[in-house]
């Protein structure tokens, strides 16, 4: 099997229309297409739905489903807030700060930007409660090699220990001691 890229990723929303309209307001996507039926195709159970597509960029699609007859959306409370989210990626610093500056000029909250030592990022919430970032690539290609390199030891190790690993300690630890 070779997967060529992956076709959408699906979320819950809990308005069609105000999810639609944060995202293609606030990062500029476009709205793909919209599906409404009363069954679930795959498992033919009726409840009806609305299901959302909206262009992320290079063919990467970001769906939602609006499930009226569901009960309310939650979150995991066993999972934090931070954990769980999706990235988006922008060209440079200079778009992530303009970006920054878009979102709260649209009285979103934004937190960052963050220097994860080969990314920068910034971070907000949709009226659905999904946690977004932004990020740009700051890495060397030497620096995404030697990630690449020792992630096999890394994932062996934590595997084994459940503790923190430090082999690509040098990512955080300029940020750390300041």
């Amino acid at each position: 099997m070779e997967i060529k890229q992956i076709h959408h990723v699906a979320y819950r929303c809990k308005d069609a229309r105000e999810t639609v309209e944060f995202y293609t307001r606030n990062l500029n996507m476009d709205f793909l297409l919209a599906i409404s039926e009363d069954r679930v195709p795959s498992t033919k159970e009726p409840d009806p739905y609305m299901h959302l597509f909206l262009d992320a960029g290079m063919g990467n699609i970001l769906a939602f489903f609006e499930v009226p007859n569901s009960p309310p959306m939650g979150k995991d409370p066993n999972t934090p807030d931070w954990v769980q989210h999706i990235a988006f990626r922008v060209e440079d610093e200079s778009a992530l700060m303009a970006a920054k500056a878009q979102l709260k000029s649209n009285g979103i909250d934004v937190v960052g930007p963050t220097d994860h030592g080969i990314i920068k990022s910034i971070y907000f919430f949709d009226p659905n409660g999904h946690r977004l970032e932004l990020t740009t690539i700051t890495a060397t290609m030497e620096m995404l090699q030697e990630l690449h390199d020792i992630a096999p030891a890394m994932l062996e190790e934590w595997s084994k220990t459940k503790k923190v690993v430090t082999h690509a300690s040098w990512l955080h630890e300029k940020e750390f001691k300041e």
